[in-house]
This record gives structure tokens, C-alpha cells and sequence, in this order.
């Protein structure tokens, strides 16, 4: 069973540390056990009671007044307010919480759902990536194995690839070609599958090339092409040091086109981004390019 800190609480749930002390103190919610050294600890127990309880703070409900409800009660109350027509943060709970659990059925429950009120686009910007920022302060914290996060990533990816597949492809044979792909050692998919299901969406001509591309074959795909931009996410390949290089090489090799990136690796301080080179903060942005 993982074990949080009372800081990882705040993270996770949004609800300050400070907070979270009065209301233990005041309503005697949560109840932390301790180490034989004496260090406080919370466990999935507390984390999703916690959720619960944000969730119907942030909808009006008084903390005095949760903090009379039966478990069952709480529990009841949250399920109606998730059936609601759409407050995001309900469902990034509820799929911390499936995640947690390891429950399949909750999870594509809490997904479809949101979809269903909000479109999947939006669902994409406003549900999956908060979640997926949670998973990783649970990742950073230790308090997720790696079985966590293949369980909701393939789950995230099947999604992706359907509504991939469900879009009807509209571009003419003389459109400038996007290639996309992750570069060699890289393997997290999930942002380069929805910059595809963006540039779809956009009718745009997409070679998706996927991941842990060499970049021999990257320069031939290119020439095959003749590709106008090339799109790429860099999360934990090149390492920090050598992501600088590694984007003067894309600019000196493909000059001629542009190039867009994105991902936890260049957004670090310090880049110097070539002429060609465009980074994007949020997919948003390059939504805001095909517009």
C-alpha cells in the first residue's frame, strides 16, 4: 500500500497542507497513522477520501457539513455530482481514483463520460492532461508502480487510437506533409498520438511514424516526403544535458522545413531554439497554428 506525506496530499488533491491539518484537527477527517519514527503517512484510503472531499467542497458542500455525511452518503453525493454536466475536476477524481484502484471499468467509465459532455478534444486538454499531471507527482513521490502506469496510459492510448480511426481523412495529395515521431529511446507515446489526432482534425497530411525512430530513418522518411514540418515530443530522450544539440541537429539537418517540439525536456530554461525550431508550451498552441 503506497504512503503519502501530507504535502503529496496537497499536490494531488488540490487542497492546501495547512488545510488539510485543520480540518483533521477541527472535523476529524482523515485519520494519518505514523512511522516507527514517528513521521506522519497517509494511505489510497485517505488520498480518496480526500478527492471525495474536495470534489463536494469545490461544489458548494460545507466542510462541516461532509464531515457529518456516512461514508456511503459521501460516496452517494459524489456519484451524483460526477452525473452532472461537467466540473473537470470531478473527473480527473474519479480517474485518480480508478487509476489507484486499478479498475478498468471505472476508469473507462469516468473517460467516456467526460468525452460525452465535453467532446473529446476538449476532454484531451482539460480532463486527461490535469490526470496525467497527477500521475506524475505519484511517479516523482514513488507512490505509483510502473503497472499504474501502463495500466492508464494503454488505456488513454486505446482512446486515442480509436478516435484516431474514427476521423475521415480529407487532405490532396500536394498538401504539405506532417511527420511525426518520437526519437530514438523515447516510448512515451500519448502527446505524439494527440498531436496526431490534432493535425487530423485540422485535415492535415500526417505520416505518423511513432516511436523510438533512428534518426537515419527519420532523414529518409523526410526525403521520401519531402515534408513540410516535422512534429516530435521529447519526455525523457535526449537527456537534459544533450537536448541542446539535439535540436541544432534537427535544424541543420531538415532546414528547410519547420520543426515543432514539445514535451518535459525543452521546457527547461536555458534552450536557444533555431530559426526553424518552434516550441510549444501546451497543445493548445499548436492548435492555435492551425487556425
Amino acid at each position: 500500500m503506497a504512503q503519502y506525506t501530507i504535502k503529496e496530499l496537497e499536490h494531488l488533491s488540490g487542497i492546501k497542507a495547512h488545510t488539510i491539518r485543520i480540518w483533521e484537527q477541527r472535523y476529524g477527517i482523515l485519520n494519518p497513522r505514523r512511522t516507527e519514527t514517528n513521521i506522519r503517512y497517509y494511505d489510497d484510503a485517505d488520498l480518496k477520501e480526500l478527492l471525495n472531499i474536495s470534489l463536494l467542497n469545490e461544489s458548494g458542500y460545507k466542510i462541516s457539513k461532509i464531515a457529518q455525511m456516512e461514508r456511503g452518503q459521501l460516496l452517494e453525493t459524489v456519484q451524483q455530482l460526477c452525473e452532472r454536466p461537467c466540473a473537470c475536476s470531478h473527473h480527473v477524481s474519479a480517474l485518480v481514483t480508478a487509476m489507484v484502484d486499478m479498475d478498468e471499468f471505472k476508469f473507462d467509465r469516468a473517460l467516456s463520460t467526460a468525452t460525452l459532455q465535453m467532446g473529446f478534444q476538449e476532454t484531451m486538454q482539460e480532463v486527461v492532461y490535469p490526470f496525467l499531471n497527477k500521475i506524475g507527482v505519484l511517479w516523482q513521490t514513488g507512490n505509483i508502480t510502473p503497472a499504474h502506469e501502463h495500466f492508464v496510459s494503454n488505456l488513454i492510448r486505446q482512446k486515442l487510437l480509436v478516435a484516431i480511426d474514427g476521423q475521415t481523412a480529407r487532405w490532396k495529395e500536394d498538401d504539405p506533409v506532417y511527420i511525426l515521431y518520437l526519437p530514438e529511446g523515447e516510448l512515451h507515446e500519448l502527446a505524439l498520438l494527440y498531436m496526431h489526432y490534432i493535425l487530423r482534425s485540422y485535415n492535415k497530411r500526417v505520416v505518423y511514424m511513432g516511436q523510438h525512430l533512428p534518426f537515419k530513418d527519420l532523414e529518409l522518411t523526410y526525403e521520401q516526403f519531402k515534408a513540410q514540418y516535422l512534429c516530435t515530443v521529447l519526455t525523457s530522450t535526449p537527456e537534459r544535458e544533450q537536448v541542446q544539440g539535439y535540436l541544432n541537429k534537427l535544424a541543420e539537418r531538415f532546414s528547410g522545413c519547420t520543426i515543432y517540439v514539445y514535451g518535459y525536456q525543452v521546457q527547461q530554461e536555458g534552450l536557444v531554439f533555431p530559426q526553424n525550431v518552434q516550441r510549444f508550451s501546451c497543445m493548445r498552441e499548436l492548435i492555435a497554428t492551425m487556425q
